[in-house]
């Protein structure tokens, strides 16, 4: 795919959903104060640049602290419950009940415990990628070439030289793709817990600006959010591309 295919499409893209916007606000007859036009963003935007950059760092700081967490404590702990049978028994409903409950409800709890810091956006961040960076490890691992397992045994190879050598190579693809969905929804665990209670960050400056009728500098966080979310999931995947490079991207794409 050329750089002009892989550029465009996205840009065209931008540009078609800010044409409806648009549209929809000057042919609707939309109220500002519910939906601001895309030239009001823009200037919200410009205006308050300095305070939605010092936002968006903060959002990002929680958001790849909890991401790099949740993703160490999730791989390890789908490494132990592949290799030990009572751990798998013992930490997988744990695992399932970390899903049953919604973390939605445990942000105030978090907030009380933590406090109103980064910790317990953080931790936040953390709860919500931690499961299917798990499970998707887990899967992996478990689905790996029974010919792999056979040829490893067969040379007498011991069972931790599988583990780390055979099954953890054939998952990473696996892994990869839970790392990639984890990326993509990292930033909501951190921002519902600005919601609940920070001094700082993009949801934070969301709940602020909602609360003054500052619709404009809401939308304008929220492109910010969407802005850094896009680009933080692209490095991600750039740099899995490069660890699992033997999968090779869709020719048709």
């Amino acid at each position: 795919m050329s750089i002009v295919t892989r550029v465009g499409r996205p840009l065209g893209t931008l540009c078609g959903l800010v044409l409806l916007w648009w549209g929809v606000v000057r042919l609707g007859g939309v109220p500002p104060y519910l939906l601001p036009p895309p030239a009001e963003v823009a200037r919200a935007l410009w205006t308050q640049r300095g305070l939605l950059v010092a936002a968006a760092g903060t959002t990002l700081l929680e958001t790849v602290l909890g991401l790099a967490l949740g993703t160490a404590g999730g791989a390890v702990l789908a490494v132990l419950m592949t290799a030990s049978g009572p751990v798998r028994r013992w930490m997988m409903p744990l695992v399932l009940l970390s899903q049953a409950v919604p973390v939605f409800a445990l942000a105030p709890l978090l907030v009380l415990w933590f406090g109103f810091g980064i910790a317990s956006k953080v931790v936040m961040a953390v709860l919500v990628i931690f499961f299917p960076v798990t499970s998707s490890f887990f899967d992996g691992l478990r689905r790996t070439p029974p010919g792999w397992l056979d040829l490893a045994r067969t040379m007498g190879a011991h069972p931790w030289r599988i583990l780390l050598h055979v099954r953890l190579s054939a998952a990473l693809p696996a892994f990869a793709s839970g790392l990639r969905v984890a990326t993509a929804i990292a930033p909501l665990g951190a921002v519902v817990g600005e919601w609940v209670g920070a001094s700082s960050g993009l949801g934070f400056l969301m709940q602020t600006a909602n609360t003054r009728f500052e619709t404009d500098l809401m939308f304008a966080a929220l492109l910010v959010l969407a802005t850094m979310t896009i680009l933080l999931w692209w490095g991600v995947d750039r740099a899995l591309a490069r660890m699992v490079y033997w999968i090779s991207d869709d020719p048709a794409a």
